[in-house]
């Protein structure tokens, strides 16, 4: 069985991207808010989430800590284009760490495998 990843995103060209990266190695989940997010992990408890930051509805931060709530052994990667201005808001609500936008397919894939070992 494929190893799970959900990937949060509002931009649809980066999560399209995204999938596209993952999508031959990982059995890939979208969700286009933080709010979706929440409601999907519940359903499909992926081993890992790759979330933005800034999204309509409720924003990474807000979905990282409530998906924590949920699952305080999830794992979660900020992935987002403000990363000096947001990043440090992101791991202080519990994700391992934030990669900054635009990232090449060797950076993502090297990022998911040190989590999924």
């Amino acid at each position: 069985m494929r190893r799970r990843i959900m990937v949060v995103e509002d931009d649809a060209a980066v999560l399209e991207a995204v999938q596209i990266m993952l999508g031959n190695r990982y059995d890939v989940i979208t969700a286009t808010n933080g709010e979706e997010a929440v409601r999907l992990y519940r359903i499909f408890k992926p081993e890992l989430v790759l979330m933005d930051i800034a999204m309509p509805v409720m924003d990474g931060v807000e979905a990282t800590k409530e998906i924590l709530k949920f699952d305080p052994e999830a794992k979660i990667i900020g992935i987002s284009a403000y990363i000096r201005r947001r990043g440090q808001e992101l791991l202080d609500a519990g994700a391992k760490e934030v990669i900054e936008k635009p990232f090449t397919r060797k950076k993502l894939i090297e990022t998911v495998e040190k989590y999924l070992g």
